[in-house]
């Protein structure tokens, strides 16, 4: 770490922040649970399978189209638990408020944060509320934590991705990366953007319906779909091969990220998810996600492969091919 101090781009989800976790945290709180690095951690309990998580949540703005920080906090602890297969029961929520918010603003966050579970069908049965000095907080963070069940024969993870297994990502990419990037900017573009916020464990359930057979899934976030494309290579020791034409970008997020020298490959998601599914049910995956309207745009975009493990190979439209690598830091940061 730089100077060993902490940087803005520790928390961007890129190889800054997997090197702050490696260094100050699994280092000290290693165990068997936390060690796999999953977006949440799944254990037995009495007899059952459970799944648990907990993300703190410092966007800036805290109101952004498409969501606030409310909806954000409910949707990402939400989509943790789905991605590992769970079905989501129970949030918590935690404050930090700093001294000056308006009650209004606070209000309309935690009504925002009650309609967002209410659409994942979840409860928000515990908090707390710390109030900090002005200039401390930046207005609001937010913690959530949640917790779910796991069926007994669902065995997603990060590690079980396998050579052969079909590449699928359920939507448009960098939605959410550019909403809050023009809002913090005031860029005006000529098509509205809108962040892609939203719970995905009905999306997950109808996949999961179609199949057992799925055997990694992600929600791609702090770093988007490459970062997220790199933990699946080195975690489960495989190469993963896309085609970059098959990559869904809205057409306004395309020119936003061209004109501002951007890659939609590393902007931040908030409703989309990623999977590895063994081809033979690739098609059943993929027909039940288009039926769900968080995955109508649903698509094939690539292949694990034996080939350079541990690593991203991208293919244009002219057949060339390069390394898609894993960025220090973010293009933007606070983004979540």
């Amino acid at each position: 770490m730089s100077d060993d101090i902490i940087l803005l781009a520790h928390g961007s989800g890129g190889g800054l922040s997997q090197e702050l976790i490696r260094r100050a945290f699994v280092s000290h709180f290693d165990n068997q649970i936390l060690s796999r690095l999953e977006d949440a951690s799944v254990f037995a309990a009495e007899g059952s399978r459970l799944a648990f998580t907990t993300d703190s949540y410092v966007v800036k703005p805290l109101f952004f189209p498409g969501g606030d920080i409310g909806r954000l906090s409910v949707c990402g602890t939400v989509n943790d638990l789905s991605m590992m297969g769970a079905t989501p029961l129970y949030l918590s929520a935690g404050f930090i408020l700093e001294e000056g918010l308006r009650l209004d603003d606070l209000e309309r966050i935690v009504m925002s944060m009650s309609k967002a579970a209410a659409e994942a069908g979840v409860k928000i049965i515990c908090g707390d509320t710390k109030v900090v000095e002005k200039k401390a907080a930046d207005g609001i963070f937010i913690n959530t934590a949640g917790i779910g069940f796991v069926r007994d024969d669902l065995h997603i993870s990060i590690v079980n991705s396998r050579p052969s297994d079909v590449v699928l990502v359920s939507g448009t990419i960098g939605d959410h990366g550019i909403t809050i990037m023009s809002q913090r900017e005031g860029l005006q573009f000529q098509s509205d953007m809108t962040s892609d916020a939203a719970p995905l464990n009905h999306l997950v359930r109808d996949m999961l319906g179609a199949t057992n057979q799925i055997h990694t899934m992600r929600d791609p976030t702090r770093g988007g779909l490459a970062t997220t494309l790199n933990e699946i290579a080195v975690s489960s020791g495989v190469g993963v091969e896309v085609e970059e034409d098959q990559i869904p970008v809205l057409e306004g997020v395309a020119w936003a990220c061209e004109m501002l020298g951007l890659d939609p490959l590393y902007l931040a998601n908030e409703g989309k998810l990623v999977a590895t599914v063994a081809e033979a049910d690739s098609d059943r995956v993929l027909a039940a996600m288009r039926g769900n309207v968080l995955g109508a745009r649903a698509t094939v975009i690539g292949r694990i492969t034996e080939d350079h493990p541990g690593r991203v190979v991208i293919k244009n439209s002219f057949g060339a091919k390069r390394i898609l690598s894993v960025l220090a830091g973010d293009q933007f940061p606070r983004i979540c």
